[in-house]
Parts: C-alpha cells; sequence; structure tokens
C-alpha cells in the first residue's frame, strides 16, 4: 500500500508527443497528477480524460503538472488522446501491469467488446488518481476497482488551493498500532 508522506514507484514511461516521463525528474514546482486509466476501450475513461485536458491550465497555474497512463500500446493510446482532443495533456503509453500493481492499481481481465464497440485487452488496470510532489512521495491517492464514480478535476483544483494557501500535509500517513 502506497502511504503518504513515503516515496512512490519510479515510473519511468514513453509519452506520445514529450518524449520519456520519469516521475523522478518532472519538473513541477509542486508536483504531478498521475491519471491512470483503463485504456481506449474505456468510454468512461474518455469522458474522464476530456474532463482532466479542460484542468490542465487550471494544474499548471498551481505548478503541477499533469499525466495520463494507461497500459495501452502506441497506436491505442494515441487514437484515445485524438478521441479527446488533448493538446495539453501529456499521455503515458505501455505501463507493464506489475508497476501498476506497485502503485496499488487493480487488474482486471478482459469481457470482450465494450458498449462502444472496442475489444478490451486481455489484462487491463482499473483507474487511479494520484498527486506525487516533487520529492516524489504521495500527496493524494484515489484507486478504485470499478471504472464508476472517480474524483472531480475541479474539485482537486479547488483543493490544491486550499493546500497551497494553508500549508496543508498530506494525510493518511500514520503507521503505527491503532
Amino acid at each position: 500500500m502506497l502511504m503518504p508522506r513515503q516515496k512512490t514507484p519510479d515510473l519511468k514511461l514513453p509519452t506520445l508527443n514529450h518524449g520519456e516521463f520519469d516521475l523522478a525528474t518532472d519538473a513541477s514546482d509542486r508536483g504531478t497528477i498521475i491519471c491512470f486509466y483503463r485504456g481506449l476501450h474505456c468510454p468512461i475513461c474518455a469522458n474522464y480524460l476530456t474532463e482532466l485536458q479542460k484542468q490542465v491550465e487550471e494544474f499548471t497555474n498551481r505548478g503541477v503538472s499533469t499525466i495520463a497512463i494507461s497500459s495501452d500500446g502506441e497506436e491505442r493510446t494515441r487514437e484515445m488522446a485524438e478521441k479527446i482532443g488533448a493538446d495539453t495533456l501529456r499521455f503515458g503509453y505501455d505501463l507493464p501491469l506489475a508497476k501498476a500493481r506497485e502503485w496499488g492499481l487493480y487488474i482486471s481481465t478482459s469481457r470482450g467488446k465494450t458498449s462502444i464497440g472496442i475489444e478490451e485487452p486481455a489484462l487491463f488496470s482499473e483507474p487511479g488518481l494520484f498527486m506525487v510532489t516533487p520529492q516524489q512521495t504521495l500527496y493524494y491517492g484515489s484507486v478504485q476497482t470499478m471504472p464508476f464514480v472517480r474524483p472531480h478535476f475541479s474539485e482537486l483544483v479547488s483543493a490544491l488551493d486550499f493546500a497551497i494557501k494553508n500549508d496543508y500535509p498530506a494525510r493518511g500517513e500514520f503507521t503505527g498500532p491503532v
């Protein structure tokens, strides 16, 4: 389990148009939003990433970079980026499922074609949303077992405003006996 204020797993992946993404060296003042999504086959992911694309500038204005990542290969990832009209959102691809597990993501098996007629991969990760500090420690995390009911990016922007104004620390870091 990932713990707030503790180092996250390393993460290096190719991106569509921005070279290699390396979380350890991602240049941002306040951190990186990492949105793990299921893949091209997921219509809910397309809607969710469209909302993230709309908020990229708001995150950037607060010193936070953004990236969307899946285990899809380059071709399917490019299709997703084009589908949502991504022009500022970075897309990483070829996420190894073993790395997805390190991040605490759930892994699902294919159920065939989705409601939009796209074949699910044999195995793929379920969604997760994380904010990682420039020191590569976990600030915020949300992991899901299903594609439904995800955190809203506009709420995360507002939460960042509060956290920045109040120097609010990551929470949930206690690991002692209870």
